[in-house]
Formats: structure tokens, sequence, C-alpha cells
């Protein structure tokens, strides 16, 4: 029984054209999806609101080669704009490629369908394929949100997410234009840009980054540096006893996050630093754990 949660939340129409299009292609059990119809190419048009923004020109060289030996396995799904021309709903890849590879006719899936859900499909496409990098999808969140009233839970329902997951991607937006440039290219992963996004100067922690090739951890413990204000460093308490600095770092280096403990007179508090809404989840899921397992 095929029953994925993912594709429940999508609806029934949408579910199963996505189902029609990641259907392994090739194999006895599976065979390629069936094209509606083969489409002289010239008559098919990119999508503008296409949340894929970036293509890697290597990755395109490559599939071009493919389908110029093979032909395009899986179809283009398109829907009708009239006078016998479609617009690309998602495959814009493949159709580029087919493009370089001289192809006459593209196989494709036609669904009429209007804007919105035009564009849930690409999404719901590209994600499924970890095609999208992380701005695209961001933009691509903000495109739904802004011009069709989804709110952050919906689109977590969409695309089968955490309604954090969706949150910490708008955030990426916020950044400074040569910041998002380097998330877009691949310079920095998505972890890194979350984890800078709420420091003062962003560009410089990822320029760097990108310099001097530091992991998510590095740059969480950069951000969280910069965060701290300076009278704080200068009058920081230095004459904690060995036991207590030991047991600070033990906790540290077995959460991942910055514990502070100020102790005087028999009392005193307990501090743990966290970085984005996924650190603080991760931080909730150990204490309710420590909690059962007591």
């Amino acid at each position: 029984m095929n029953d994925d949660p993912s594709k429940r939340r999508l609806g029934r129409g949408l579910a199963a054209l996505i189902g029609e299009m990641d259907q392994p292609a090739g194999t006895q059990d599976a065979p390629a999806t069936q094209s509606d119809k083969l489409v002289p190419i010239e008559f098919v048009n990119r999508n503008p609101n296409n949340p894929r923004r970036q293509f890697d020109e290597a990755d395109l060289q490559d599939l071009s080669r493919s389908i110029a030996q093979h032909g395009i396995v899986q179809p283009v799904v398109v829907r009708p704009i009239g006078e016998g021309r479609y617009e690309i709903i998602a495959g814009e890849r493949r159709w580029r490629a087919a493009q370089r590879s001289g192809l006459a006719d593209i196989p494709v899936i036609i669904r009429d369908v209007d804007d919105r859900t035009a564009l849930e499909i690409a999404i719901v496409e590209n994600v499924q394929r970890s095609d999208l990098n992380p701005l695209d999808e961001a933009l691509g969140y903000e495109q739904l949100i802004g011009e069709h009233g989804y709110t952050q839970n919906d689109l977590g329902d969409i695309i089968g997410k955490s309604r954090s997951h969706v949150a910490n991607s708008l955030r990426l937006l916020k950044l400074p234009e040569p910041v998002r440039d380097m998330l877009a290219l691949g310079k920095l992963t998505a972890g890194h840009a979350r984890a800078i996004a709420s420091t003062g100067d962003p560009e410089k922690h990822a320029n760097m980054i990108v310099s001097k090739g530091l992991s998510v951890r590095d740059a969480e413990r950069l951000a969280q540096k910069d965060s701290e204000p300076v009278k704080d460093r200068v009058s920081q308490p230095i004459e904690k006893d060995a036991d207590t600095l030991a047991l600070e770092k033990m906790l540290t280096d077995n959460l991942g996050l910055t514990v502070t403990i100020t102790h005087k007179d028999h009392r005193g508090h307990l501090k743990i630093d966290y970085r984005s809404l996924e650190q603080l989840d991760e931080l909730c899921r150990l204490l309710q754990g420590d909690r059962s397992a007591s």
C-alpha cells in the first residue's frame, strides 16, 4: 500500500500529478510516465514564475548529450496558453537540454491549471527532486504567500515539511544581496546563512565563512560571539572554579550549544544559547528525552 503522508497533504489532484511525475523510469515494475502528446519544442514556453532560477551549465550539457542519444524519458509537464502553445509547469531543465540537443518535438503531460496550482506543482516537484537552491525555494514560498495568500502552515502542508522549515527558509530573504548571491551559487549552505542572518554584519561573516571554509557549527559560534554585547564580554567574571568551567565545557560539547553556568552561594542559573528554531527544536527533543528516561 502506497500511503505517502506528504502526498496526502497536497490534495487529490496535485498529489496524483506529482505521483506521475516522480515515478522511476525504465523498469518493469515502474515504466516511464506516458506523455499526452508530442509538441514542437518551439511551441513550448518557459514559465516566468518558475521558482528555479539557477541551472548548472555542466549539468545541462550532460543532460543534453543524454537526450540526444536516448530522448526525453520523463515528459515535461505543461499547461495550455492558447493558439496551440504551452507553458512549462515542471521540467524546464529537460526543455532547455532538449533545445541544446536539437530535438524537434518533446513529450508533454498537459494539465489545465491556474497560476496558483502551477506554482505549487513547480515548487513541490523541485523540492522533491532537491533541484532548488535554498534561495530559490524561499522565493517560491514568498510568491505563494504574497500573491496567493498562503500561510506558513499552508506551505508546510503542501511541501510536506514543518512550519519552522518554511519560516527558516523565508528568513534567508532578509540577507544582504551579496550573501544571497553566495547562497544561490552554492558557496554558502542554508545552515551557514541561517546562522549569520541575525548578526550585525552578515556579509562580513559570509566572506569569512567562504574564505576559511568554516563549517555550519563554526558559523554558529561566530554568530554567537558577534551577538554578545561588548560590556558583557568585558565584565564577564573570570573567577570561576575549575569544576564549573569543566561542567560548562562538557555540556557545551554534548549539546553543541554554548552553555554558561553562573553559581554563587549555593544557587545560580544555567544559560543555553541557540541561534535558530531548528536548534531550539532539537534542544526541546533532548530535554523531553531526558525526562522520559528518568
